[in-house]
């Protein structure tokens, strides 16, 4: 049981700067009256107003005093309501989330039906959400641990299982045990790569090659396959599909150094040949998107190993 002067204190909030103002002024008022009146001097008058503002303050302490659980009862509702504001989410950023795990959704789903022309696409609309969910959350300062763990689910869905259920349908399964292997790996080193970046975090370079980019190296053959040649692989493709999904999975947990778009600042001033280049690129890529990405991937996966033997021979020749 709690003593009943504690509720008392807890049911009556203090009084701020405003109604401290208000009291004064009240009590110069009652003293003013009590002069003109009663005929006492100031000083008198005053004195008389304190004593019955103490004495109203103690009468509506012992009103509050013979009911006070209901005062505390009170108090309640607004604390449930500002507790649950507080386990609230931010919407913005986990819609969009949201919007790429039903990308990898769809992907799985359209591989499934042997459409991979969209199953690809599908991938590549992730690969977009994922990158926007992260900026719009930095710039609306609505950063979560919730958004974090929501993004990487969503990044396991989009770039782990996807990616590998798509080269599956598409042409590993021909390959009979060793194609569920090559896959099983890819979802796997796809898995440890996320968990990695969970606990560790990598900002100016990433540790491995990161999980979007891979999903999209194999987005991008089975995209340029049914763009050329279309129909069932031949056996050689599929050989060939399972070892750029068995080295991919492997780059994804490998220790090489990639360079992070993260480090990019919009806001900051770039030379005018930026601009051109960038055209230029745009260009390029629509005039054949799924070569072009290819090649642009592609490049860099193997820019963390190339990293890796140039630094080495730099060291041999410095040593």
């Amino acid at each position: 049981m709690s003593d009943p002067e504690d509720k008392k204190l807890r049911a009556v909030p203090p009084l701020d700067a405003e109604a401290e103002r208000l009291a004064k002024g009240e009590g110069l008022e009652k003293a003013e009256r009590l002069a003109n009146d009663e005929g006492l001097d100031k000083a008198e008058a005053l004195a008389e107003a304190e004593a019955l503002a103490e004495a109203e303050a103690l009468a509506e302490g012992d009103a509050l005093e013979d009911e006070p659980e209901a005062l505390v009862d009170d108090a309640a509702p607004l604390t449930r309501r500002a507790r649950f504001r507080r386990r609230g989410i931010y919407l913005l950023p986990n819609l969009i989330t949201s919007g790429a795990l039903f990308a990898g959704f769809y992907a799985i789903v359209a591989g499934m039906n042997g459409d991979f022309v969209a199953a690809a696409l599908a991938v590549f609309v992730a690969f977009a959400l994922d990158t926007a969910d992260g900026r719009v959350a930095r710039l609306t300062n609505t950063e979560s641990a919730f958004g974090a763990e929501y993004d990487s689910l969503s990044d396991m869905v989009a770039f782990g299982v996807a990616p590998a259920l798509v080269a599956f349908s598409w042409g590993l399964s021909s390959l009979g045990q060793a194609g569920w292997v090559v896959t099983f790996i890819y979802m796997a080193c796809a898995a440890l790569r996320l968990a990695r970046f969970n606990t560790k975090g990598d900002n100016a370079s990433f540790t491995g090659l990161a999980s979007p980019s891979a999903a999209a190296i194999l987005a991008c053959c089975v995209w340029v396959w049914e763009s050329y040649e279309g129909g069932t692989p031949s056996s050689f493709a599929a050989a060939g599909m399972g070892v750029i999904t068995l080295v991919t999975g492997l780059l994804m947990v490998s220790n090489f150094r990639y360079y992070s778009p993260k480090s990019i600042n919009f806001k900051d001033r770039v030379p005018f040949m930026t601009l051109v280049l960038i055209v230029l690129g745009s260009s390029l890529l629509l005039m054949d998107p799924p070569t072009v990405l290819l090649i642009l991937f592609t490049g860099y996966a193997l820019s963390g190993p190339v990293q890796f033997v140039w630094r080495r021979l730099r060291q041999k020749r410095s040593a």
